[in-house]
């Protein structure tokens, strides 16, 4: 809710206290196991995750697609220590200092793209714009699956949210640029995404998905 762009993931202490708590977030687990539900059937050879932190995601997708190779972007410097540590001997991966605020480097076409809970520290507009490059790396009938943190409709509701999660008011993340999950999904289908939906919700927490129509 905080309209001062503020980034504190440039300090590794932040990410340090992100990863002791994330688990106690109520429900979050859920929405990666729907996430994961949703690629049953889907041909998966090739894999980028946005802001992949310290691999979790990108893990549980491959432990899903064990053939698949995947790419995972972060520029947090303990985020990338623990993604090596966890992928040390891993040749499927690769892992890339990249910030999300610039352009998405050149890395190929991908069947998947996921991001969890990363790419709101964007500013809105680069959100958008981001999910411009999602599209153009993702290869026909490829998958968009974005499990967000996003905005609420009130300051009350919001409030409620962070109460749910144990959060006080003055210890908001000011790095967080919510959008509402209604804003992003037109974003997708002005972009071209189809079959764009919300295909779950708990609060503030969203699985944002979209496909790109086979060529």
């Amino acid at each position: 809710m905080s309209s001062e762009r503020v980034n504190r993931w440039v300090d590794d202490e932040w990410a340090q206290r992100y990863l002791a708590n994330r688990d106690t977030i109520p429900f979050r687990r859920q929405g990666y196991e729907v996430l994961i539900e949703i690629l049953d059937g889907r041909s998966v050879t090739r894999v980028l995750d946005l802001g992949t932190g310290d691999g979790d995601t990108l893990s549980l997708v491959l432990g899903r697609f064990p053939e698949a190779s995947g790419v995972g972007l972060d520029f947090n410097a303990e985020m990338l220590r623990r993604a090596g540590a966890r992928f040390a001997d891993d040749t499927r991966v690769q892992l890339v200092h990249h910030d999300l605020d610039d352009p998405l480097p050149d890395l190929g076409s991908f069947d998947l793209v996921v991001s969890s809970f990363a790419i709101h520290h964007c500013a809105p507009q680069r959100q958008r714009s981001l999910y411009g490059e999602v599209f153009d790396r993702l290869r026909g009938n490829g998958l968009f699956a974005n499990l967000e943190h996003v905005d609420s409709p009130s300051v009350e509701r919001h409030h409620e949210f962070l109460a749910a999660i144990g959060v006080a008011p003055a210890d908001d993340d000011p790095s967080n640029q919510l959008v509402e999950p209604d804003v992003q999904l037109g974003w997708l289908r002005d972009i071209g995404f189809e079959q764009v939906e919300c295909l779950w919700k708990w609060r503030e927490l969203a699985l944002l998905t979209g496909t790109r129509a086979t060529a």
